[in-house]
C-alpha cells in the first residue's frame, strides 16, 4: 500500500507541477498584457516595394474576394504586387485571377505546403521587393494595413507580426476559436512585447525582410505548422519579432467540429516535433549566449493548449474535491496534493483567460459559447491521441464562411 501510495504521489507531483507552470506562466503574461504597449510611432516616407504573397492550396471559393480586396489598400500601387500562389485550384478560378491586376504563380507538388509554395513564388516573382507579407488565402488585410507594417520597417525592425482577428463569429465553435485567438494575441504577443521579448508568429498577417525572408524560407522544410519553425529559426539567430496591435487582417474561424479537430491536431503535432528537436538546443543557447527569446519560445512548445488546460485542472480540481467529501483523511495524507493547490491553479487558470478576453467580447453570446467548452475540450482530446504521424502529410483547412 505504501508503494502505491508513494506511485501516487509522484504522478500527482509531476502532474501538478506541469500544469501548474503552464498556469502560472500564462497568468504571468496575461497581467503583463494589461499594461499597455506603445509601438515606436515614425511614418516613413519611403514606400518599400512589398510583395503580398498568398498561398492557396484549391481554395477557389474565397480566394478572389481576398485577391480583389487585397488591392484595396491605402498604399501606393505601384509600390505592392498582390501574388496569388496557386496550388491545384481549378482551370475557371486561375483564369479569373489573371483577368486581374495581380500576379498568379502556378505551382504543384506532390506533397503540397505552405513553405514549398512560398519559396516557389519567391523564385518566380525575383528580387526587386523589399519586404514579404504572408496572407492565408482567407484573410482581408484592413485598409492601413501595409503602410503600418511599412512604417515598422522604418523603425530597424525586420520581422513584424500584425493582430489577427476574427472575420467571422457565425456560431459558438467559430465564436470560441475568436476568444481562444484573442487570447493568444494577448499573451503570446502583446504580453511578451510589453516585456522586451519577441511576438509570436501566427503564421499569416505578417512580415518579413524580403531578401532576410527568401534565404531563411530556403532552410525551412515543415511539412506543418512552417511559422514555428521559421520562428525558431529568428529567435535562435537574435531576430527581435515586433507586434502592430493596430495592424489589422481579418481572419476565417472555423465552423465545423471536423476542421476544428484536424486544425488543432496539425497544431498540437507540430508543437511536440519542434519541441523534441530543439528542447536541448534552447536550453544551451540560454546558457550559453542568454538567449532568453529562443529559449522561452521552445519551452512554451510544452504548454498545453489552452481549452485542455482548463478542461484537465477542472476534472483534476473536481475530482480532488470529491476525495475532500468522501473521505477528508485524503487532505492529510502526505502523499495527496490537497484540493485547495488544484483548486488555486485552476483559479490561476481562469483568471488568465478572462483577463486575457478583449472587453467587447464580454457578452451573452460569448458565455453561450463558453458553455459549449466541455464539447471543444473532448474535441482537443482527440486531436491529442490522433496526433500520431499528423506532421507527415499536409492538412488542409478549407476556408468559407457558412450562411
Amino acid at each position: 500500500m505504501d508503494l502505491i501510495l508513494i506511485i501516487v504521489r509522484l504522478i500527482e507531483i509531476i502532474v501538478f507541477v506541469y500544469l501548474g507552470f503552464a498556469s502560472c506562466y500564462i497568468l504571468v503574461f496575461s497581467i503583463v498584457g494589461l499594461f499597455p504597449y506603445r509601438v515606436k510611432q515614425a511614418e516613413s516616407q519611403v514606400k518599400r516595394k512589398i510583395a503580398v504573397l498568398i498561398p492557396g492550396y484549391k481554395e477557389d471559393t474565397v480566394i478572389l474576394e481576398v485577391a480583389r480586396h487585397a488591392l484595396k489598400q491605402d498604399y501606393p500601387k505601384e509600390s505592392y504586387d498582390v501574388i496569388v500562389i496557386a496550388d491545384s485550384f481549378q482551370n475557371e478560378t486561375v483564369d479569373l485571377l489573371n483577368s486581374l491586376p495581380i500576379k498568379v504563380v502556378e505551382v504543384s507538388f506532390e506533397k503540397s505546403t505552405k513553405s514549398k509554395a512560398l519559396n516557389a513564388a519567391m523564385e518566380a516573382i525575383g528580387d526587386s521587393y523589399e519586404i514579404a507579407v504572408i496572407l492565408d488565402a482567407d484573410n482581408l488585410m484592413e485598409n492601413g494595413f501595409l503602410r503600418k507594417i511599412n512604417d515598422s520597417f522604418e523603425n530597424g525592425f525586420m520581422v513584424v507580426q500584425g493582430h489577427r482577428k476574427a472575420k467571422n463569429m457565425n456560431n459558438n465553435l467559430a465564436l470560441l476559436d475568436t476568444v481562444s485567438e484573442e487570447i493568444n494575441n494577448h499573451i503570446f504577443r502583446k504580453g511578451h512585447r510589453v516585456v522586451g521579448l519577441s511576438s509570436a508568429l501566427i503564421g499569416s498577417g505578417m512580415a518579413f525582410e524580403y531578401e532576410f525572408f527568401k534565404k531563411t524560407m530556403k532552410e525551412i522544410r515543415a511539412i506543418g505548422g512552417f511559422d514555428k519553425e521559421l520562428e525558431l529559426t529568428l529567435l535562435k539567430a537574435g531576430v527581435k519579432i515586433e507586434y502592430l496591435v493596430d495592424a489589422i487582417v481579418l481572419d476565417e474561424k472555423v465552423q465545423k467540429e471536423a476542421v476544428f479537430e484536424n486544425q488543432r491536431r496539425r497544431w498540437i503535432s507540430a508543437q511536440l516535433i519542434y519541441f523534441r528537436r530543439y528542447a536541448w538546443d534552447g536550453l544551451k543557447q540560454f546558457i550559453v549566449r542568454f538567449n532568453v527569446d529562443y529559449f522561452d519560445k521552445v519551452y512554451q512548445m510544452i504548454l498545453p493548449p489552452r481549452i485542455l488546460l482548463l478542461g484537465l485542472l477542472s476534472i483534476l480540481t473536481m475530482f480532488a474535491g470529491i476525495l475532500l467529501l468522501v473521505d477528508p483523511i485524503w487532505t492529510n495524507n502526505t502523499f495527496i496534493i490537497s484540493f485547495g493547490n488544484w483548486l488555486l491553479i485552476w483559479l490561476f487558470t481562469v483568471a488568465a483567460m478572462l483577463l486575457a478576453i478583449p472587453r467587447k467580447l464580454y457578452s451573452s453570446r460569448t458565455l453561450s459559447a463558453l458553455l459549449t467548452l466541455p464539447r471543444g475540450f473532448w474535441l482537443m482530446v482527440r486531436s491529442l491521441l490522433r496526433v500520431k504521424n499528423a506532421n507527415k502529410s499536409f492538412i488542409h483547412t478549407r476556408h468559407g464562411i457558412d450562411p
